[in-house]
């Protein structure tokens, strides 16, 4: 509890049992204070670092987009992003930079909230988060990458609708399908997540893989409008591109939890035979 009195800059330590820092309404709310003066600063200097390297992301997705939907529009569309104000090309800029110093922080930022929690939790509760944190990482990054893949084909599908209204060209609004292409990755990075969440509840005993299977159905039912939620265009095809992956992963998640609870049963039992 000393650490803490020793200004804005010291942390806490996790003890293993949390009754050992029990802290006053004052104390959690200056940490709490200094917690959140840290994120801030995180998420500005972030701010600052994607303010930089803006130019080069927006290059680079503006491209990808470019060369996806370009080569399907047939003859007489033509593609052009235009700007509608002089106001415009900063506030994009701003916003722009502002997500990229979002996703840089992010890391510290959810180390922060750890960091204020974790002293609350017995160490045996703490220990599923610590190993579902690499897997989360994990299945963040396999969602971006599928979503990457995936974009290119989802783009030129779009596009290919132009064709039917002959002679329109396409002024699109500049960074509009940048940030598109950041939304899709960002929010399938996130639905990946539900495997964590299946095998969460799973894991304490609040769902068992029978349950899981003999609502299978009802299950798929709720991914699939959980992915009409969630993706920023609404389409039936990013829906379809996002859902059936889950799908999968669910059903994966299934077998996780199934041979987590064989473990259990099988570790009470050597235990009951041990007191017998």
């Amino acid at each position: 509890m000393g650490a803490l009195h020793g200004g804005p800059s010291s942390r806490r330590s996790i003890p293993d049992d949390p009754e050992e820092f029990r802290l006053t309404l004052v104390e959690h709310l200056e940490e709490l204070r200094d917690r959140i003066v840290r994120i801030l600063v995180f998420v500005t200097v972030g701010w600052v670092v994607g303010w930089f390297a803006e130019p080069y992301l927006y290059t680079y997705l503006n491209k990808m987009v470019e060369q996806a939907v370009v080569p399907v529009l047939g003859p007489g569309h033509e593609w052009q992003e235009v700007f509608h104000n002089t106001t415009e090309p900063f506030m994009l800029k701003l916003k722009l930079s502002f997500y990229i110093g979002l996703i840089l922080s992010l890391p510290l930022v959810l180390n922060e909230l750890w960091g204020f929690v974790a002293p609350g939790l017995h160490k045996n509760e703490r220990r599923p988060f610590t190993r579902l944190i690499p897997a989360m990482f994990f299945l963040f990054i396999i969602g971006v990458v599928f979503s990457w893949l995936v974009m290119p084909q989802a783009l030129a599908w779009f596009a290919g609708y132009v064709n039917e209204f002959p002679g329109v060209n396409v002024n699109q609004e500049a960074g509009t399908m940048v940030f598109f292409v950041l939304k899709m990755l960002i929010a399938f990075g996130v639905a990946f997540q539900l495997p964590l969440v299946v095998y969460g509840l799973g894991a304490l005993d609040l769902l068992s893989a029978e349950t899981l299977m003999s609502y299978w159905r009802q299950a798929a039912t709720v991914i699939f409008l959980l992915a009409a939620v969630i993706t920023p265009s609404n389409d039936p095809i990013s829906m379809l591109m996002m859902a059936i992956p889950l799908v999968v992963l669910f059903m994966i998640s299934v077998y996780l939890v199934k041979l987590t609870q064989k473990k259990r049963k099988k570790l009470k039992a050597a235990v009951s035979e041990a007191l017998e």
